[in-house]
């Protein structure tokens, strides 16, 4: 994934919550309605989890120092957890809360043609937002699925403000189902209903998120058709005789830790293992070029009565 399709897609969907989030808090203000009050704190928030994300993505970049010798790309990692926290406990529980609390003090909704509007542009500014986010995901989704392109992705930038743009957007029909059926009815429980249903949407998108973060910080494994794919190229150099499950860790969304450990053959020279190594190296990054750091365990099977002895030379 390109570096610079995370930025815009943030600053894309940075611009559109600040402009939304003016509209529906002056919609809110004129109609008095509760769900478009939840709706305008929705939209600051996301606009402050776009700053920790852009702050996260200059985090990550920093070179690689004696203090982190594999650099700081899991500061990515970090701030998205926040994020995800921020949107469940303030996203969520303000809307959970404000809906309440029109239920328990409800009052009548007024001027609901600034609702509608705001309701309308807003949806096609969040569409916007949503199209510019999902754009770095489309290679994937074509070639796996939309389902498991999100399962399996490793930018928390770009899947959160995807999933942040996909709950304004599920968020903002809610919204208009609420008011529409508060006109209808004639009642203003249903506008809180629906800020109760939208801060559950946020929730369950934020505990996602946190899953996510989660996994991703605790050091999660390349695909498995990629590890897969490395273990076949090891074991098609004539030299090697078995190769052990390859180890690989995301230390960011484009950089991969890969250690492999190697038996050759038990006549194999030190010139043949530093060459099928140097052409195992040359290999794995034609293919995987997110595979930044590679470190060999290899060991020359030399037989020896009784026992079996495994001299072993480690390069990285």
């Amino acid at each position: 994934m390109a570096d610079e399709a995370r930025p815009l897609a943030i600053y894309g969907a940075m611009g559109a919550n600040l402009l939304i989030a003016a509209t529906k808090f002056v919609a809110a203000g004129f109609t008095g309605s509760s769900a478009m009050l939840s709706e305008g704190i929705h939209s600051v928030v996301d606009t402050g989890n776009e700053v920790l994300l852009l702050l996260g993505l200059k985090k990550s970049r920093k070179p690689a120092d004696t203090g982190h010798p594999f650099g700081h790309g899991k500061e990515l990692y970090f701030w998205s957890l926040i994020v995800a926290v921020a949107l469940f406990g303030v996203g969520g529980g303000m809307s959970v809360y404000e809906g309440i609390t029109h239920l328990l003090h409800p009052h009548p909704l007024e001027d609901l043609v600034w609702s509608y509007g705001v309701l309308g542009s807003a949806f096609v500014f969040e569409g916007i937002s949503w199209v510019l986010s999902i754009r770095p995901l489309l290679p994937e989704i074509r070639e796996e699925g939309l389902w498991k392109a999100v399962r399996t992705s490793k930018d928390p930038s770009i899947l959160t403000v995807l999933f942040e743009d996909s709950a304004a957007l599920a968020g903002l029909i809610v919204a208009f189902c609420g008011v529409a059926l508060g006109q209808w009815l004639g009642t203003p429980y249903a506008d809180g209903i629906a800020s109760i249903v939208i801060g559950v949407v946020l929730a369950a998108v934020a505990l996602f998120l946190v899953y996510q973060s989660k996994r991703l910080l605790l050091g999660e494994s390349a695909d498995p058709e990629v590890v897969e794919d490395i273990r076949k190229l090891a074991q098609g150099i004539p030299a090697v005789v078995d190769v052990k499950p390859p180890l690989t860790m995301h230390l960011g969304p484009d950089e991969v830790l890969l250690n492999l450990e190697i038996d050759f053959r038990p006549d194999a020279t030190a010139a043949q293992i530093t060459a099928a190594i140097e052409r195992l190296e040359r290999d794995v990054r034609e293919r995987h070029p997110e595979i930044g750091r590679i470190f060999i365990e290899a060991k020359s099977l030399k037989v020896r009565a009784p026992e079996v002895s495994k001299p072993e030379v480690k390069v990285g």
